[in-house]
């Protein structure tokens, strides 16, 4: 007499036999998958990453790009990637009187930012200009907060393309940067540089006012009556700390994915300090080192000379060479497929249960992983009664771990697509990526279904309690792991949410940063004090909090 798995078994592959349609196209053979990809023994769901490996971070980075939560959360850029900003976007220059800018100067994409540089008295205003692109500006875009002023390594790839080494001492000099970054940029026909500024947006280093630009309003505004002091001026000034604030709020707008969308990357120019056949010389200065601690200091000078001949090729070649693919896209869709149910799953396997309830959670659980690789369970991946082997490595689901981890870059691979050097690094950081969240999650979807614990396969008998919270604990480190490696920002987040009368804040430059003139830092920081030490805590690791959108404020 058949067991109870095997007629589920027989029922279900009946069924889909009676309700196959045939398909646009024949699933493609073994043979579709280029090199070892088509080799199931490849895909061994015990192997892991390399310690040195560094496509998640690729991944990650590239996916941030733009945006002002990733780019607050780690500070430190490790990308630069060529841009252009359309024809018709807005930008604003908070102006010292009713003159238009003649020499090197900086404009925001936001009036609440450049507002605050309308420098006038309360009897005669200020002067607030407006501008619109009339040609499509060439810009260059350094990630991270590269605006932020501070000698922890925000300005290193700045400092590369400007003088070809890092000088920490220059670290105020932003008229000799500006300088040296557009003179270094005009052979190229780049007129902007493009940062973050910490709780501000994005602003642009303008090398030409009247090249790309016309003037759309030059207002006389009320003044700002904003305040410029030392940081313990400003709780006692409520105009200052709203303004502030507000600042900081005009900035969340772009938090998050799509991010400043005033600015059209060029993924196919994109440089990267995480290439390591670009930059190897930074693969051991990163070895044990938090990701909140990569710099881009202490590059070899064959490396330096390397990045800037890619920059130099990548803003020299024509623009129609790339290859048509959405990156951007790309990678979101990744992000959006995985992100969330990764984080409900890594939930559900946190809470306390009882033995009635664990074996029903663990189905629950069960549900949620084959819900994930549901277009990936191929027809022939079911675990062998008769095999010890096969069910010890869990060999039958390598076919399952290859569709998942090659779903979205393998019509790419096979088609022989023609890419510049930047997009095969896309290419590998999104294989290598995906490759990894597909190992784990096939790995624990198997061994669940070894146990008996999936719904659609049920033993005869319910498995013992005491197996089922082993196999909890191994999915639950499993699972920990992996959104540690993956370290998406999207799962930082305020917990519980904000109230509506809140803001969920990354504590960042400027707010914390500002030394009493000629004090030493530390000699200011103490418990009372609403600016905590920036060197420390909160401050060298940005946590998550929700603060006040009206006064009082806290930070």
């Amino acid at each position: 007499m058949l067991s109870t798995r095997k007629a589920v078994w027989l029922f279900l592959a009946f069924e889909r036999v009676l309700t196959a349609q045939i398909p646009l196209s024949s699933h493609p053979p073994l043979s579709f998958y280029p090199g070892p990809e088509n080799d199931l023994g490849q895909w061994d769901l015990d192997e892991g990453p390399t310690v040195n490996a560094t496509g998640h971070l690729v991944f990650e980075t590239v996916n941030s790009l733009l945006q002002a939560w990733p780019n607050t959360r780690h500070r430190i850029g490790h990308t630069i990637v060529l841009g252009i900003i359309p024809v018709g976007t807005l930008l604003y220059h908070g102006a010292a009187g009713p003159h238009l800018p003649t020499a090197l100067d900086w404009v925001a994409v936001e009036p609440d930012h450049s507002v605050l540089f309308c420098q006038g008295s309360i009897a005669k205003g200020c002067w607030h200009l407006t501008l619109t692109v009339t040609r499509p500006m060439k810009v260059l875009y350094f990630d991270g907060s590269s605006g932020a002023k501070l000698l922890e390594g925000t300005m290193d790839t700045q400092d590369l393309v400007a003088w070809s080494e890092m000088k920490p001492e220059w670290v105020e000099n932003e008229g000799q940067r500006i300088k040296d970054l557009c003179k270094w940029g005009e052979k190229y026909g780049v007129n902007g540089f493009v940062r973050f500024v910490g709780c501000e947006d994005a602003e642009i280093m303008i090398c030409n006012f009247t090249s790309h630009m016309e003037v759309a309003s030059f207002l006389n505004l009320e003044s700002t009556r904003v305040k410029t002091g030392t940081r313990t001026d400003l709780p006692e000034d409520p105009n200052t700390m709203h303004r502030s604030f507000e600042l900081m709020h005009s900035s969340s707008w772009h938090d998050h994915y799509p991010g400043e969308t005033r600015i059209m990357l060029d993924f196919s120019g994109l440089i990267s300090f995480y290439d390591t056949a670009l930059v190897p010389s930074l693969v051991p200065r990163r070895a044990g080192v938090e990701r909140w601690d990569h710099r881009v200091a202490g590059i070899s000078p064959e490396d330096i000379e390397r990045v800037q001949d890619r920059l130099a090729h990548a803003l020299a070649r024509p623009p129609l060479t790339t290859s048509g693919i959405d990156w951007k896209t790309v990678l979101q869709v990744v992000v959006d497929r995985y992100a969330s149910r990764l984080e409900f799953m890594h939930h559900l396997l946190n809470l306390t249960l009882d033995d009635g309830s664990i074996f029903n959670h663990s189905q629950q659980i069960q549900r949620q992983l084959r819900t994930v690789l549901l277009p990936y369970t191929v027809f022939a991946a079911l675990p062998p009664n008769d095999s010890v082997t096969a069910n010890a490595t869990n060999s039958w689901a390598a076919p399952v771990f290859r569709e998942c981890a090659t779903s979205h870059t393998a019509s790419i691979v096979s088609r022989g697509t023609t890419l510049m050097l930047s997009e095969r690094l896309l290419l590998q950081a999104i294989r290598e990526t995906t490759h990894e969240i597909c190992r784990v999650v096939t790995k624990m979807w198997a061994s669940g279904m070894i146990l008996g614990v999936d719904p659609l396969y049920p033993l005869e008998l319910r498995p013992e309690t005491d197996h089922i919270r082993t196999l909890m604990d191994e999915w639950k480190e499993d699972v920990t792991q992996l959104l540690s490696w993956l370290d998406w920002s999207v799962w930082v987040k305020c917990r519980p949410a904000c109230s509506f009368e809140e803001m969920c804040y990354l504590p960042t430059w400027p707010i914390g940063f500002f030394p009493t003139p000629g004090a030493p830092p530390q000699d200011e920081w103490d418990n009372t004090s609403l600016w905590p030490d920036p060197n420390n805590g909160e401050w060298r690791r940005p946590q998550p909090k929700c603060i006040r959108r009206l006064e009082p404020y806290g930070f």
